[in-house]
């Protein structure tokens, strides 16, 4: 960004590009699906009508396209909580209010098969970004509206999927039981993975705590959808397997999403529910 920027206080230009992610107000849709991995975009973005990249810089790369008739913006968020804590307080400033995490993750319970999808309703908060807002008192939740609407796709699509609690962590190897350089693994990570298994939590993954408590915060909506490309409890890994499933479910996701929007607005009512569709 080449731009002069207002301040340190608020960095965007006068216009109100935003620093990370380059984009202005009026720039992008409402929907919007956040993968972590840039190259994710391009996965998401084939399974849609049109699309057309309109902005890359770190790990933040952008695609607005339309899907089944809905305009849905891609960004990417790099790794973490700290990175699509920036993400979202930038999309939030120029308009978007709905986001569903796409992404991987590893299953924590022995029944969840490689590359099945996991629906978060909400996360475990082992994370750091999100206690920079608020205390770890306050829930990390998904929207309601988002799980149902993420359970329904893949039903249509008849694609496997569980529901239920994820653990967010901001490390990948320590943080989640893995053995860091030399074999070094703090007392309180070596019974992480056996803990959370008894506490029924589904999986690991990096950005749901840090994505639902900011969701909550500035009354957006929130849910994510991750594929699993481990098993903890069968120590297996196969990376990639089940990221398409989750691009298509997490898009008729926000189709439903749209055409709930749209009665909601025709009879006046705050929240979604099944009766609205027999109106």
């Amino acid at each position: 960004m080449d731009e002069k920027i207002i301040s340190a206080k608020k960095p965007e230009t006068k216009e109100g590009k935003q620093y990370h992610i380059s984009l202005s107000s009026g720039e992008v849709s409402k929907y919007v699906l956040l993968p972590g991995d840039p190259d994710r975009v391009d996965i998401i973005t084939s399974y849609m009508d049109s699309y057309k990249i309109i902005s890359s810089h770190r790990e933040y790369r952008t695609a607005n396209g339309k899907y089944k008739g809905v305009d849905i913006s891609v960004t990417s968020t790099g790794i973490g909580g700290p990175s699509i804590s920036i993400a979202l307080e930038e999309l939030l400033r120029i308009g978007s209010n709905t986001f569903i995490r796409v992404g991987t993750s590893g299953a924590l319970q022995s029944y969840i098969d490689i590359g099945d999808l996991i629906i978060g309703t909400g996360s475990y908060r082992l994370d750091g970004a999100s206690s920079d807002y608020v205390d770890k008192a306050y829930p990390a939740v998904a929207s309601f509206e988002i799980v149902n609407a993420l359970i329904q796709a893949a039903e249509s699509l008849n694609i496997r999927y569980h529901v239920g609690l994820v653990a967010s962590t901001d490390t990948f190897y320590v943080g989640q039981g893995r053995p860091g350089f030399n074999g070094y693994l703090p007392k309180n990570k070596e019974n992480i993975v056996e803990e959370l298994m008894k506490l029924n939590v589904m999986a690991f993954e990096m950005e749901a705590a840090t994505l639902f408590t900011l969701s909550q915060i500035f009354n957006a909506r929130a849910g994510c959808v991750c594929a699993a490309i481990a098993n903890r409890i069968k120590d297996e890994f196969i990376p990639n397997v089940g990221i398409n499933n989750a691009s298509k479910v997490a898009l008729e996701a926000i189709k439903l999403l749209s055409e709930w929007d749209e009665l909601k607005e025709k009879y006046n009512k705050k929240w979604f529910y099944p009766g609205l569709l027999k109106i």
